[in-house]
């Protein structure tokens, strides 16, 4: 008869009869529900504390790497002399990306009592600005973020020299001195340069930026096209800024410390930047809601199916623990309220750790994963197999033992 044949019975014998193979089917079980509940867990909690922050000075020239954990927080609160809607802006950076297939954060203006940033992110090779204190109307009449994307800027290998300059209504960036875009749906200000400034990383949560920095400059002013090109051949040139002495300057970062944590504003310097010990998320969020972290990416969709997976032998090996081993009662219910209480205590410990997300989308998805491994459990052609192979494991050290076992097998004086 083939395993098919006798699964049934099997099934029947394992969970009625008290023998060893019974006995060891149950310590099977035992085994794998353990290891399940130990695997999800190690894998939502690793690394289970806080890295050790991943930025190094340039061994030759000025300027900071960033590795795979690795960011700069402003050492305070960047408010602008002039601020007000409509007030000129512009920002420059000379930087150079690792992973020019990546989708990280690369730096951000954070207000930690709005929660509201403005930041500057890399997109595969695009750059993307996205504005959270502006909302946008699409063409379905829905408010959302404000956003600018501007094509083919990162390129592994290439250092590239952006600037982002703003009348106030018209936005026009441009690299390596060259206008690149523009957009008068896209305003930006003076304004949207305050708070927390937070480089190579998200200030709520984990996505960092891996590449070389080298320079960043804050005006409180437009730039003309030849004064954005004069601008641009002077740091490639000498390594700073053309305007260091006028008044247009909020800040100015050269890189060119060459050692220890701190990165000097040359020119208002009670706003340096600092290089933490460990690695950090500015303002950690804790169990973000749904339609926050919501993206229409693929990324986004990658880790939902990603984390309804990852449940899904929890759901199936929980059922069965329960059903065959500790005999509950409305076994699946319960199997869904472990799967849902292990996922939110990794919710919850994640908030504390900066390498990891605290948000209530992985706990729908972890417990829609738990939900379908208990109903495959219940789906009989999966659960007959499954008895089959344990009952075949369980006996598989019985065929080994002597007739009487290891006593019987003793040799008698």
């Amino acid at each position: 008869m083939t395993m098919l044949a006798n699964t049934d019975l099997a099934e029947r014998e394992l969970r009625t009869e008290p023998t060893v193979a019974s006995g060891r089917a149950r310590t099977l079980q035992t085994i794998l529900f353990v290891l399940a509940l130990g695997g999800i867990l190690t894998a939502g909690l690793w690394p289970f504390h806080s890295p050790k922050n991943d930025v190094t000075w340039l061994p030759a020239g000025r300027g900071l790497s960033f590795g795979a954990y690795g960011t700069i927080l402003s050492s305070g609160v960047f408010s602008g002399t002039n601020p007000g809607d409509g007030a000129p802006c512009t920002l420059e950076m000379w930087v150079e990306s690792y992973l020019p297939w990546d989708t990280s954060t690369l730096l951000a203006f954070y207000d930690p009592e709005t929660h509201k940033q403005f930041s500057l992110h890399q997109s595969l090779t695009n750059l993307e600005l996205r504005n959270s204190r502006r909302l946008t109307r699409d063409k379905t009449n829905r408010v959302g973020v404000s956003h600018f994307y501007i094509d083919s800027i990162f390129r592994q290998g290439k250092l590239v020299f952006i600037t982002i300059t703003s009348s106030g209504n018209q936005t026009r960036v441009y690299v390596d001195g060259v206008l690149a875009a523009e957009a008068s749906q896209f305003p930006l200000s003076a304004d949207d340069f305050n708070g927390e400034l937070v480089i190579a990383n998200s200030p709520v949560h984990n996505d960092s930026w891996e590449g070389w920095f080298r320079g960043l400059a804050i005006y409180q002013s437009e730039l003309t096209p030849e004064q954005v090109l004069q601008q641009y051949e002077a740091w490639t040139r000498d390594g700073r800024t053309a305007t260091t002495a006028d008044g247009r300057n909020v800040a100015l970062y050269l890189f060119d410390e060459r050692g220890g944590n701190i990165i000097h504003n040359r020119v208002k310097s009670e706003v340096d930047l600092n290089i933490p010990e460990r690695y950090t998320v500015f303002d950690e969020k804790f169990l973000e809601p749904p339609w926050d972290e919501y993206y229409p990416n693929w990324s986004y969709l990658k880790d939902v199916l990603i984390n309804i997976a990852g449940f899904i032998p929890l759901g199936f090996v929980a059922n069965a623990f329960l059903s065959f081993v500790a005999r509950v009662r409305r076994a699946a219910l319960f199997t869904v309220l472990v799967g849902c209480a292990t996922t939110l205590t990794i919710e919850i410990l994640q908030a504390f750790l900066p390498t990891r997300d605290s948000g209530t989308t992985d706990l729908i998805t972890n417990t829609v994963g738990t939900c379908l491994g208990a109903a495959i459990y219940h789906y009989r052609p999966v659960r007959t197999l499954y008895f089959a192979i344990l009952e075949q494991l369980s006996s598989l050290r019985l065929r080994e033992l002597p007739p009487g076992g290891w006593h019987g097998s003793a040799s008698q004086p």
